[in-house]
């Protein structure tokens, strides 16, 4: 993702979606203590609801299919939230490269090599001087 892509989307946190809204509430509700305690709460559920079976394979399957669509949904929102997050990351990162370049540049007048390392500085992080 690009600076401005970068940008734009934070930009736009104040107007998110109803889906990033909820990616967020998600993301902050499973990552908190209750939320544990919430899954064993319906291990154990599962665990007595064994009489209710008529055999073993079905209990079990009740199990793995609530794993299943609980792993993939959580597997969803939680990517999701981590992508905007290390968008935002990148973005930082690319505003305190580009300060420190300029800093570089603006002392580096008199010191050849300063000039040198804040030109490679933006090389590395591919900044373009702004006209």
């Amino acid at each position: 993702m690009d600076r401005d892509e970068a940008k734009s989307s934070r930009e736009q946190n104040d107007g998110l979606s109803p889906f990033e809204r909820f990616v967020e509430w998600a993301n902050y509700r499973v990552s908190k203590a209750p939320f544990f305690f919430v899954i064993l709460a319906v291990i154990a559920a599962w665990l007595v609801s064994y009489p209710l079976f008529p055999d073993a394979k079905s209990w079990q399957v009740v199990i793995h299919t609530v794993g299943s669509v609980l792993t993939l949904l959580l597997l969803v929102l939680l990517e999701n939230a981590g992508r905007r997050s290390q968008e935002t990351i990148q973005e930082k990162l690319n505003v305190l490269a580009e300060a420190l370049s300029a800093l570089m540049e603006s002392r580096g007048r008199d010191d050849p090599e300063l000039l040198e390392a804040a030109e490679e500085l933006r090389e590395a992080v591919a900044l373009e001087e702004r006209h």
